[in-house]
């Protein structure tokens, strides 16, 4: 399959339904919504061109075990707007204090630090409203109680247990020694986790049954680490304008990464190691999951 034309589709789809979210606000007029500053630095950091990787993965694990139609949207959409809402704070001059994203200024460079904090907030927030709003609402006639589990799973990811946790550690451990535990800690939490419910969330509301939910949670947890290694990876060789940002900022930083504990060489092959166990862990699954394997190897081939 053509894996970029599959991206570019899929990406299409999870803009349309954010732009229709964002135009049917309760305090909408003409389209403008107030306050408009804040309004303006959510579509900057949101619209900025990202890969849509998180809402895809969840779309794609949805149609891996037969489901159909959009009821995985809410779900697809809010991720990506906590995927944008932890950028925007990772760029603050309290994190990593980033002057460019996808090849533009910062948010916080353009709005300032006070709504860039902000905006990071209300994107947060909204994800949940989303999820709750359009999802349990779906779930009205149904399951309700599969849909309150499947925003707890999210929850858990982005916060303290999941990516919020591991940013902290992140944080903490710049400039010091660390062990292969704590690197390995950071990086399934800060990027693996939020990866990782994206796959369960659209299997389980796909209809996935309990052993299918197994395999694709093990191909989740293998891609959730590669995808962060092949970033580690890019800091150091990747070219700046395909990335939209400078390279090696983490030896600048001295964060905690594989390239600075194993090597290049070493990072490539553990990453490659991770994606051809993703994919093994889902082998017996049809055609329908072809879109999955696809972007596991493109997690590990990406130059962007």
């Amino acid at each position: 399959m053509d894996i970029k034309k599959y991206l570019q589709e899929k990406k299409e789809i999870v803009d349309l339904a954010l732009e229709k979210y964002f135009l049917n606000q309760p305090n909408s007029i003409e389209g403008e919504v107030f306050p408009a500053s804040l309004h303006k630095a959510i579509r900057y950091s949101l619209f900025a061109g990202g890969k849509r990787i998180r809402p895809i993965l969840s779309m794609a694990a949805f149609e891996s075990v037969g489901g159909k139609g959009d009821t995985i949207l809410p779900f697809s959409c809010a991720l990506e707007l906590i995927h944008t809402y932890s950028l925007i704070h990772d760029d603050l001059p309290a994190l990593d204090n980033d002057d460019y994203r996808r090849g533009n200024p910062t948010c916080h460079k353009v709005f300032g630090e006070a709504i860039g904090i902000l905006a990071g907030d209300a994107l947060l927030t909204e994800a949940f409203r989303l999820m709750t709003n359009q999802v349990i609402q779906a779930f009205s006639l149904g399951d309700g109680g599969l849909a309150l589990g499947l925003i707890h799973q999210v929850a858990q990811a982005a916060g303290v247990f999941g990516m919020v946790g591991g940013q902290v550690v992140d944080i903490e451990s710049e400039g010091k020694e660390v062990d292969f535990p704590t690197l390995q800690y950071i990086h399934t939490h800060k990027t693996g986790a939020l990866i990782l419910v994206s796959v369960r969330v659209g299997a389980t509301l796909g209809g996935a049954n309990e052993e299918t939910l197994k395999a694709l949670t093990r191909f989740g947890e293998g891609i959730g680490l590669a995808f962060q290694i092949a970033d580690d990876i890019l800091n150091v060789e990747g070219k700046t304008a395909l990335l939209g940002k400078n390279i090696g900022s983490d030896l600048s930083r001295r964060k905690a990464t594989y390239p600075s504990l194993f090597g290049l060489e070493e990072s490539k092959r553990r990453a490659k190691e991770l994606v051809t166990s993703a994919v093994e862990a889902i082998r017996s699954f049809g055609s329908e999951a072809e879109p999955l394997r696809e972007i596991a190897w493109f997690i590990l081939s990406r130059e962007y």
